[in-house]
């Protein structure tokens, strides 16, 4: 992609990362100790600030949709990057609704006394500085600061350069409006540069910045894992998979797999592997491929599922491995739910798979092989989202395993420390 006009120099240089990174790291102290009315109150002046400079944001994301149309960008990527009225109203009420989620900090996790009379507490508090790298979508920079400050955190921001205009907008008014509120304006900050060499000092700044979580596509994620000296929430593709079991609800399961299909195919909880048992296949197949090819979808399928459909294409090992995004499924028909989880055990990507079954045993038995973040049973994939879960906001989904997996929301950008009182007692 060719340099927009409106872009800043290629490569600020390591030191001026380090130096956003270093007062984002001193703002964070002055963040640990706040109540929820202070972040509350800095919340509904940044919504009520990014409605008044409605106007001017619109500007800038202009800029940045005409540069990415005269780039080439895909029609698809240009709707990721748009702003108008009512997505940005929409970016506001998503503050205000961070506004009214509980505090997770201080929460007391456990607590209880010795018996030498030592009271022992393990309470959340944040971690620090929480830097985001993504792509696209500018709604993120503001999902992404909500979340941050709710939680304690400075937030450290490094989106794509195809968004540069709109981000520095949306940091100039947040920031602002943090500092208006009394809370330090460093809280909330770009990260300078629009090059791979800007995230590469990011990845590098141990000991100033906490967490480095990457929300975008599979070369970006990997590219923050395989580089990073931060460590890494690593938010994952979507490989997902629906098993159709002897013992489902066929109504159910066609209504499910179109739900999960084509709502929202672009999206990382949209499903891409449908395996239904051979005793169902007879009649199931028939019907999801005509239901499916309804609804626009290409679908990829076994030899099953090719004799019940001409337009069925030929599947291969690429179509089981793909995140299509996309009005396209990869289908076979397995023997049992054995298979369906050796299968999904090979080929996922442990995002989120769902069994539909009347069989509770059966239920059972999936969801304690199949080892993905969430497991879903006779429900839609979609419902794999912060939001839907009740966290009110998202930061985005992990799949890896240790602290956060899943959808994440306020509690998993907090960390733990233990609050020890006494009262002279020393160890014998």
């Amino acid at each position: 992609m060719t340099h927009h006009p409106h872009s800043a120099p290629s490569d600020p240089g390591e030191e001026a990362v380090r130096a956003v990174a270093a007062r984002a790291r001193q703002a964070s102290f002055e963040l640990a100790p706040l109540n929820r009315g202070a972040k509350d109150q800095a919340l509904h002046a940044m919504a009520d600030a990014l409605d008044a400079a409605t106007t001017e944001l619109l500007d800038a994301n202009a800029a940045d949709v005409a540069a990415a149309r005269e780039d080439g960008a895909a029609e698809q990527l240009v709707d990721r990057l748009a702003l108008n009225p009512d997505r940005l109203a929409a970016m506001a009420q998503g503050l205000r609704d961070v506004a009214a989620l509980p505090d997770p900090v201080g929460e007391v996790i456990r607590g209880f006394t010795r018996p030498n009379g030592l009271e022992i507490r393990q309470l959340r508090v944040p971690f620090g500085v929480v830097a985001m790298v993504y792509e696209a979508r500018p709604n993120v920079t503001v999902d992404a600061a909500g979340l941050a400050l709710k939680s304690g955190n400075a937030a450290l921001l490094r989106g794509s350069a195809s968004a540069i205009s709109s981000n520095r907008a949306l940091v100039a008014v947040l920031s602002e409006a943090v500092a208006k509120a009394g809370l330090p304006q460093d809280a909330i900050q770009l990260v300078p540069g629009v090059d791979r060499a800007s995230v590469g000092h990011l990845l590098r700044a141990r000991g100033l910045v906490d967490v480095v979580i990457p929300r975008g596509g599979a070369g970006l994620i990997r590219h923050v894992v395989e580089n990073s000296q931060v460590p890494v929430i690593e938010t994952g593709i979507g490989n997902v998979h629906i098993y159709v079991d002897a013992e489902a609800d066929l109504e159910l399961a066609e209504r499910i797999v179109l739900n999960a299909k084509t709502s929202r195919p672009s999206v990382c909880n949209t499903v891409e592997t449908l395996l239904v048992h051979r005793s169902a296949a007879a009649e199931f197949v028939p019907r999801i491929v005509s239901a499916l090819r309804g609804q626009g979808v290409l679908v990829h399928g076994d030899a099953d599922f090719a004799a019940a459909d001409p337009e069925v294409r030929p599947a291969t090992d690429a179509d089981w491995q793909t995140e299509y995004l996309a009005l396209e499924i990869a289908a076979r028909v397995v023997g049992d739910v054995d298979e369906a989880i050796s299968h999904i055990r090979q080929w996922s990507s442990g995002h989120c798979e769902a069994i539909i079954t009347t069989n509770l045993d059966t239920a059972r038995r999936f969801v304690s092989r199949i080892d993905s973040a969430a497991v879903l049973v006779n429900a839609s994939t979609r419902f794999t989202d912060g939001a839907e879960f009740g966290f009110g906001a998202e930061i985005g989904i992990s799949t890896q395993k240790l602290h956060a997996r899943g959808p994440m929301g306020l509690t998993e950008l907090t960390s733990t420390k233990w609050v020890v009182f006494g009262d002279g007692q020393v160890r014998v």
